[in-house]
């Protein structure tokens, strides 16, 4: 009784280390959004004016007009106090462009994201027991693992989520007509998100999942679990229940962030969406809707975040408390030889189409070539402007890895850096997680222009939390394993433990981590140029690829195949090199 009530006691700091670190991240994403349109560089009152008339040319009565109407003059600190003291009276304000009230309008746009989230929550699940099915069928019955996750499961993690949804929308939307194709008008309107959104996202936490398994399998206890004469089901249950508690953080910016994540893919069906919402608001520099978009976000990251804390330690028990884990092992498994054979022909493909395409000019325009097939000529097609798409895959490669590859560099070193400060981090981490990355793409227009470094820097902003949340949860579990107590008793310094014991027991699988996540960086960083924010056109990259050739995908489906199928490539390659990385680790 005595220890609880001391680990009660030690553990009220963190909470209200924690708490704080909720309410200061949130007060300063609030006041970030409510300076947007002073900071874009643009008069706010001529972007509402042309989003209320799309009149080109207002005079500078009607401008002085709108100013005076949105106390624009008062200055943003003004607003921002006026729109939080009517929120305790329910009176989120009154949209700028369109003047109906606020919260009406993001409550309906609200729901619809949570029960789309809740859908593709489902999906993600299904996928990730599909996609671990067999590594723990395995190794619960003392078999040798497969060593490396499953190609499928690298194709499916690549899958750029709008172009997976403009393909469902296609073929079982248009030609088979089993879904409806846009709207939201039932149960039946989200079965075609939520797979565009789910799929990938679970084939992405069941790579994470596959790749734990096997550390699990090797520990003492199951032999003895095995020798005693448990069932294989018994087993398997209890070495997912610790693997997944180390995953379960990966859930908040996996799956929660679709809420405001799923633009593209609420744009292709014609979803009143959350994400969709606060894009439209930031565009037309409509602050009041874009302020409660984003408190509703903030505040459903915190609720993501510690429904995910209370499931975790439901998972690990009493032990994560009293410093009673077990401590943790590597995998003992090798990968097999054909892990480096598909890792070794993944590069060669993708070194062979960069060469071809440096040979030729991505720039070259021939109208009389628009959108032709496949040839001799045109290895993978043209675009719609005539432009040869293996030249502009090949000059686009070499630009759209290196950047992808600093993004996810800085975000891992940030990731770790917060999410070894622990709680202290946690609020931070949880309101982030749910914010879309256009919309910090839009801030950070606003103060640099669209550039590709802006582009750059807001996906690190956001891009960070997946390493975090991983790194405070094995960091936790770490601290609470026996051998770290052990040497604490024997005078261990923080410099020791950090060394000796946390970061080698979370740096490798942060980086398996970010290698799964390297073709994410790309399609975000792709999403932002499409919207004018990041690269510009027409400098070639594999994501504004995508992005550029998605409408035509029905028409002439070759215009994307080649960039699509260049990250599913990226994709196996960065797979294939986790599971080499953990069995060197």
């Amino acid at each position: 009784m005595t220890s609880t009530k001391s680990a009660g006691a030690a553990a009220r700091p963190h909470r209200w280390a924690a708490g704080a670190g909720r309410v200061v991240a949130g007060t300063t994403l609030l006041t970030a959004v409510t300076l947007l349109p002073w900071l874009s560089g643009t008069d706010p009152a001529l972007t509402v004016l042309r989003a209320r008339s799309a009149d080109q040319d207002p005079t500078p009565a009607q401008l002085a007009a709108v100013r005076e109407q949105l106390g624009l003059d008062e200055g943003p600190f003004t607003h921002l106090a006026r729109w939080l003291g009517g929120l305790p009276r329910g009176d989120a304000g009154t949209s700028w462009v369109s003047g109906e009230p606020v919260l009406p309008q993001v409550a309906s746009a609200f729901a619809v994201s949570t029960t789309l989230m809740l859908g593709a929550l489902v999906v993600t699940l299904v996928v990730a027991a599909l996609v671990s099915a067999r590594t723990l069928r395995l190794g619960s019955r003392q078999e040798p693992p497969p060593g490396r996750p499953g190609t499928g499961a690298a194709f499916l993690a690549a899958l750029p989520k709008f172009l997976l949804a403009a393909l469902l929308a296609t073929v079982f939307g248009v030609w088979l007509g089993w879904f409806p194709s846009s709207g939201w008008a039932g149960p039946a309107s989200m079965v075609l998100p939520a797979l565009a959104l789910g799929v990938p996202s679970g084939a992405m936490i069941g790579g994470l999942v596959d790749q734990s398994l096997p550390a699990a399998f090797t520990e003492p206890w199951v032999r003895t679990w095995h020798a005693c004469g448990f069932r294989p089901g018994r087993i398997a249950l209890r070495a997912l229940r610790g693997t997944v508690a180390g995953v379960l953080p990966q859930f908040l910016p996996t799956v929660v962030a679709l809420v405001g994540g799923a633009v593209a893919v609420e744009k292709v069906f014609n979803i009143p969406g959350l994400g969709r919402l606060a894009l439209d608001a930031a565009i037309a520099q409509d602050l009041p809707p874009l302020q409660t978009a984003t408190l509703a976000l903030a505040l459903l990251g915190v609720a993501a975040g510690l429904l995910v804390q209370a499931l975790r330690h439901a998972l690990l028990g009493p032990a994560l408390r009293d410093g009673g884990l077990a401590a943790p092992r590597r995998s003992a498994v090798r990968p097999p030889r054909s892990t480096r054979w598909v890792a070794g022909l993944c590069a060669l493909t993708l070194l062979a189409l960069v060469v071809a395409g440096s040979l030729r000019d991505p720039l070259h325009v021939d109208t009389a070539a628009r959108l032709l097939p496949p040839s001799a000529a045109h290895p993978l097609g043209t675009d719609a402007l005539g432009r040869d798409l293996l030249a502009r895959l090949g000059h686009g490669a070499l630009r759209t890895a290196s950047l992808a590859l600093a993004v996810t560099a800085v975000s891992v070193v940030a990731g770790l850096l917060l999410g070894l400060a622990g709680r202290v981090a946690a609020g931070l981490t949880e309101v982030m997680s749910t914010l879309p990355a256009v919309l910090v793409g839009l801030l950070t227009t606003a103060v640099a222009g669209p550039s590709v470094w802006g582009a750059a820097a807001a996906v690190c902003l956001v891009g960070w939390t997946p390493y975090a949340a991983q790194t405070a949860a094995l960091s936790e579990q770490e601290r609470a394993s026996g051998h770290v107590l052990a040497s604490i008793s024997c005078g261990a310094g923080p410099t020791h433990l950090l060394r000796r014991h946390l970061l080698p027991a979370v740096l490798p699988a942060v980086l398996r981590n970010a290698l799964l996540r390297l073709p994410t960086a790309v399609l975000v960083l792709a999403s932002l140029g499409f919207l004018g924010l990041g690269e510009q056109p027409p400098t070639p990259e594999w994501g504004r690829l995508l992005a550029e050739n998605q409408p035509y995908l029905e028409l002439a489906p070759w215009t994307v195949l080649g960039s699509a199928g260049a990250l599913v490539l990226l994709s196996v390659l960065a797979m294939s090199g986790a599971a080499l990385g953990r069995r060197k680790a």
